[in-house]
């Protein structure tokens, strides 16, 4: 009895002994948010901005409203043709990515054996494999396959490479769902594919849309893949072609609210993508990480 007192009355000055830490933390974390914001708005407006102002008055507003700088990033850059390849590609990769790991992740998650759990382990360790250490041995698979310079090349390799972190994030999803779930299932006569596509993959709704997104956000800034096997203008990403809009600038002189306008391009999409289902992606995230 004193013990269960004891415990009881140490509860309060734990919570108040954690209480400075914890607002430490927020705060921390509140001004990592006012940085990454700011420096996001403060790249919208050099957007729209002179590009001798930038330079005269970095933190003024002279010389805004030069929406043009869009219009010559755009035209410039052939972002006109990047854009679609990059929509096809995250699209698609993303979409396949999701329906390839979705049913093994299952699997992996309710498969209690051995194999099962090293299977697990083996995808886990993909994440840790720095693209950088591959690539090689990728470029001369590819250049024998005859995918270099190829769209399709380029979507088999995102998907591929996407693979190992998908598998990982949805099967502690996946694990997460009550077994008595497909216990009932089983009951009422429902076969394991029947369970998976009429009743679990419903509940895992969230989790299979915040793989779908962290793919798409992935995917659309990726850059190092895209440089390596795609050589050809016609076949760039949008990242790609920022990157020689970028030389293309360097060698003509540099348009900074051009070049910034460029970059917006790039990563509004994101962002709005973010604002718009960032609740879902973290509930998903949270959701898969504890049982």
């Amino acid at each position: 009895m004193t013990t269960t007192t004891q415990v009881v009355e140490a509860a309060p000055k734990a919570r108040r002994e954690r209480q400075p830490m914890r607002a430490a933390g927020l705060a921390l974390v509140w001004l990592l948010v006012a940085f990454n914001v700011g420096v996001l708005l403060w790249m919208l407006l050099a957007a729209l901005r002179e590009h001798t102002a930038i330079f005269r008055e970095p933190w003024g507003l002279s010389g805004f409203g030069e929406f043009g700088n869009f219009v010559r990033a755009w035209v410039d850059s052939n972002f006109g043709q990047a854009v679609l390849n990059t929509i096809i590609l995250v699209a698609g990769a993303s979409v396949v990515v999701v329906l390839v790991c979705a049913p093994a992740s299952y699997v992996l998650s309710k498969t209690r054996t051995r194999l099962s759990g090293a299977t697990a382990v083996f995808f886990a360790m993909g994440i840790g494999i720095p693209v950088q250490v591959i690539v090689i041995p990728l470029y001369s698979l590819m250049q024998e396959l005859g995918l270099i310079n190829n769209l399709f090349g380029l979507f088999l390799l995102y998907v591929a490479l996407s693979v190992p972190f998908t598998v990982f994030l949805l099967t502690g999803f996946f694990g997460s769902l009550p077994d008595e779930i497909e216990e009932a299932a089983a009951i009422d006569g429902a076969g394991s594919v029947r369970t998976f596509v009429q009743i679990v993959l419903p509940l895992a709704r969230n989790g299979l849309l915040t793989a779908l997104m962290l793919n798409v956000i992935g995917l659309w800034n990726e850059t190092f893949i895209a440089l390596v096997f795609i050589q050809k203008p016609e076949l760039n990403t949008l990242s790609l072609s920022l990157l020689g809009f970028l030389q293309t600038q360097q060698y003509a002189g540099l348009d900074y609210g051009t070049l910034f306008a460029g970059v917006s391009i790039l990563v509004l999409p994101m962002v709005a993508v973010y604002v718009w289902l960032g609740r879902r992606i973290i509930e998903g995230l949270t959701v898969g990480a504890v049982k």
